[in-house]
């Protein structure tokens, strides 16, 4: 009876050591298939990023000028074929005696725009150039991965791969001008006005500042660049426009806004147009306002001389009017230019107050 119960158990121990053995191979046949997931995973980001660095890196430049202070150096990138370069201001908005590198040689190069309210500028040089294609900055998602390429510092052309943070419209509780992205993407001086890319290589940003020790940086939507753009090819130069009329939060939600008019100032197109204090907003173009902050892009896309459709809510009524705006009274304010590579941002002008006059 004894040697039966002795055998039983040896055999029992036999087979809890078998499935623990076997438990154990699966585990490591496991842990295996994971760590090689993991390393064709960064194999493929990596393959991914450099064929967006090969593909792009020749429409990106370095660029040289000299301030009233100093040399200056920064990145651009071609936006057209015939060699129209987008930076940022801190780049190209102050300095002269620009030049270009590109395709191993150095061109001379003209400022054609320098707009402090969004923070861009635009040179040019006399030569057929690469471009860019434009991409859509609306389609990027909070940690969606990006790619930036750059001159850093003294050094060659550089790629750098990050991540999408955020969309924001305010900075240390103040207001920008119009919404900006937030990039988990270290800057390094040198890097201001180079290209924000998606993984498909189209831009969908210009790097305009550095934040938290060059940790991070905001950049510029293309879309708002575009608008610039826009504005300088159709007038010679840049046309912010505005409306005339003050918002807050309405007490009530109608048609889904709390966008009211509080103020219409006098002698302004929102005026003369017929709009009223106690107006509800509800777009403004083609973009659609819900609260009063969302006035902020569709102020920044006016242009000064263009007839937009607005619509209200007035008594219970849907009513729109077609309003000219004229020239916005802070057409010459600053958005955020620091430099990449600056110890902190250097937030110059930015409102406490959102743009409540559009």
């Amino acid at each position: 009876m004894s040697r039966r119960c002795d055998s039983n158990r040896t055999a029992v121990s036999v087979r809890i050591s078998r499935r623990v053995i076997r438990s154990l191979a699966l585990l490591l046949f496991v842990a295996a298939l994971s760590a090689r997931a993991q390393e064709q995973s960064s194999d493929t980001i990596s393959r991914e990023v450099k064929a967006i660095f090969d593909r792009c890196a020749r429409s990106v430049v370095k660029i040289h000028g000299r301030d009233e202070h100093s040399d200056l150096s920064g990145t651009g990138f071609f936006i057209d074929p015939a060699g129209t370069i987008y930076t940022a201001y801190s780049v190209g908005g102050e300095g002269n005696n620009f030049s270009v590198e590109f395709a191993g040689k150095r061109y001379p190069a003209r400022q054609l725009v320098a707009d402090l309210r969004s923070g861009i500028a635009m040179l040019k040089i006399d030569s057929a150039s690469p471009a860019l294609p434009i991409g859509h900055s609306e389609q990027l998602s909070v940690t969606a991965p990006v790619v930036m390429v750059g001159f850093p510092l003294d050094l060659p052309q550089t790629p750098s791969f990050g991540m999408m943070a955020g969309v924001d419209r305010k900075y240390l509780d103040r207001y920008l001008t119009t919404t900006h992205l937030r990039v988990n993407l270290p800057t390094q001086r040198g890097e201001a006005g180079a290209p924000l890319l998606n993984m498909k290589g189209e831009v969908v940003g210009v790097v305009v500042s550095s934040l938290e020790n060059s940790s991070s940086c905001y950049v510029l939507p293309i879309e708002a660049a575009e608008k610039i753009r826009s504005d300088f090819v159709r007038f010679g130069e840049v046309r912010h426009g505005w409306i005339g009329a003050h918002l807050a939060e309405a007490s009530e939600e109608q048609a889904g806004s709390r966008a009211e008019m509080t103020e219409v100032l006098e002698n302004t197109p929102a005026a003369n147009s017929g709009l009223q204090a106690g107006d509800i907003l509800v777009q403004v173009g083609r973009k659609p306002i819900h609260e009063p902050d969302d006035i902020i892009d569709a102020s920044f896309f006016l242009t000064a001389g263009d007839v937009v459709p607005i619509t209200v809510i007035r008594n219970g009524q849907r009513l729109t009017v077609n309003v000219r705006a004229d020239v916005h009274p802070a057409s010459q304010r600053p958005t955020m230019v620091a430099q990449p590579g600056n110890q902190t941002v250097l937030p110059l002008g930015l409102q406490k107050e959102p743009e409540q006059t559009p």
